[in-house]
């Protein structure tokens, strides 16, 4: 919150903390400018990097299926290969489906940047630390909504 000191005569204290808070950010857009470009660079490197799992995993998943013969599926208690590879293919479509939600993640996050309202909790509305979207640079939401308030005592 900004300080507010005594109005100078003709000035308003509004007119005086406005000028205040627009030369602080001036000087923070430079940082700020820079750690948002810092982050849509790991943005489009995670992006790249899930969008390759998820065709990858796919791929793996079609080439299990053509594999699997009409008759590998067996339901008594002697289910071999059949079941592994229905098991592996399953497996596979979930990490590709898990790999093709982390790229929407990311690209309502790259989204957000050209809207500017990166870095701010869409619960809260409050900003989201540095250090958290470091850690997770498509984070939606603040740690305290995060945990659901279970960190407040």
């Amino acid at each position: 919150m900004p300080k507010t000191t005594k109005a100078a005569p003709g000035e308003s204290s509004t007119k005086r903390v406005v000028s205040r808070a627009t030369s602080g950010a001036a000087g923070a857009k430079d940082g700020g400018d820079r750690f948002l470009v810092e982050q849509r660079a790991e943005l489009l490197a995670e992006r790249a990097t899930y969008v390759e799992a998820a065709e990858s995993l796919r791929l793996e998943a079609e080439a299990l299926a053509e594999d699997m013969e009409p008759g590998d599926i067996q339901f008594d208690e002697e289910s071999g290969e059949g079941d592994t590879l229905n098991v592996e293919r399953e497996r596979d479509l979930a990490l590709s489906a898990q790999a093709r939600a982390a790229v929407d993640e990311i690209d309502r996050a790259l989204a957000k940047m050209d809207a500017g309202t990166y870095g701010v909790c869409e619960r809260c509305a409050n900003p989201i630390p540095k250090a958290r979207l470091k850690a997770l640079p498509y984070a939606a939401l603040c740690v305290a909504c995060k945990s659901g308030g279970l960190s407040r005592r």
